[in-house]
């Protein structure tokens, strides 16, 4: 049976024998440049977070090396730049692949609301970066390039090593207390990977790498979250989420209920016409028909009293042969309350004054 062609390989041999020679290879070669390259998806293994998940994740880590930079810069009083290249899905098995037997990994114990237990986020840092950063701690310059990953700490490294790294842990409490309230801590130091063992080979994974420069130096920070976890995590957030959501709808109507449960409640109203101060023989000698002077000038301020607290200022009048007070402003704010106990206060002042004068 003789082979079809397809329409793209008639249309290169076309042209070969237009052009008088052979031209499949080149259009083959432009043809293939200009293929559309896609990313093979791994069925076997579909992906667990979406995009939205990742990205809300990386902001976190942003916000994180905001916070560890800072500390770092007062820590070792160097200038130490700290950016987040990706936040990626993967297996643990690749995470796990890409340390050495030398390499040590801290595990961060993670206390979520409402659960008691749940799997560590292991942090590794690259031995170059943490080498230079034990010996600025020591008090030498911190900038020996000549170290691999195949470094292997000393007793007295070691301890600095964790000492480090419990900074670096308290501050990622930080990062995440704007997204949800966990309790973060440094558990242990594993000197071995290969001993770690509560992460499945194949459990899903979310790895943060993090690039550090301090100084002439650049390092990187791996933070690995298990899968689980982070679903705990993530759950937790969204019916945060909700729940402020519903509170948001339901505040009009809790506003409308409080207001109509209340509406008929009775309050007391003062008008404060004025303060004075008398003394207890001027009161005694009082008559029906004495005059007391309330120090205020006519047509001027009264105040209105709601429960005792002053609420507004209005104007004493008449209606229909009441006697009755206009309302013309609301006291708003503190400051117009501080004014009103000024003018009660100059009120008393003045009266005192007069009266060591008559005395």
């Amino acid at each position: 049976m003789s082979e079809v062609l397809s329409q793209s390989q008639i249309d290169a041999l076309l042209n070969s024998m237009k052009g008088g020679g052979d031209d499949s290879s080149g259009s083959q070669e432009k043809e293939d440049s200009q293929a559309v390259q896609y990313r093979k998806y791994d069925f076997y293994s579909p992906r667990k977070f979406t995009t939205e998940k990742l990205k809300l994740l990386r902001n976190i880590f942003e916000n994180y090396s905001r916070i560890a930079a800072s500390q770092m810069n007062s820590m070792f009083r160097l200038s130490c730049e700290m950016e987040v290249l990706n936040v990626e899905e993967q297996r643990y098995y690749e995470f796990n692949n890409a340390l050495t037997d030398s390499d040590i990994i801290t595990l961060v114990k993670v206390v979520l609301p409402e659960q008691a237990k749940n799997l560590p986020m292991l942090m590794h840092i690259s031995p170059r970066l943490m080498v230079n950063m034990i010996d600025r701690m020591m008090g030498g310059p911190g900038d020996d390039d000549s170290i691999d990953s195949w470094y292997v700490y000393t007793s007295i490294e070691n301890v600095l090593y964790e000492k480090i790294m419990s900074y670096l842990v308290n501050a990622m409490r930080d990062a995440w207390l704007g997204y949800i309230r966990m309790d973060m801590s440094m558990d242990r130091v594993e000197q071995d990977p290969s001993m770690f063992q509560d992460i499945s080979v194949d459990e899903t994974v979310a790895i943060v790498p993090l690039s550090i420069q301090m100084g002439n130096l650049t390092g990187n920070i791996t933070i690995c979250i298990p899968g689980t976890l982070l679903t705990d995590i993530f759950n937790i957030i969204d019916r945060k989420k909700n729940i402020n959501l519903d509170a948001d709808e339901n505040d009009q109507d809790i506003k409308d209920t409080i207001m109509n449960s209340i509406r008929d409640s009775a309050l007391r109203v003062n008008a404060q016409l004025g303060v004075v101060e008398v003394s207890l023989e001027d009161l005694y000698n009082l008559h029906v028909g004495d005059v007391i002077d309330l120090n205020k000038p006519k047509g001027s301020e009264v105040f209105l009293y709601i429960e005792d607290q002053p609420w507004f200022t209005g104007k004493l009048g008449i209606h229909k042969k009441n006697m009755a007070v206009k309302i013309e402003n609301r006291i708003a704010d503190e400051e117009d309350e501080e004014a009103l106990r000024r003018l009660a206060a100059e009120a008393d002042g003045t009266l005192e004054e007069m009266e060591t004068e008559v005395v």
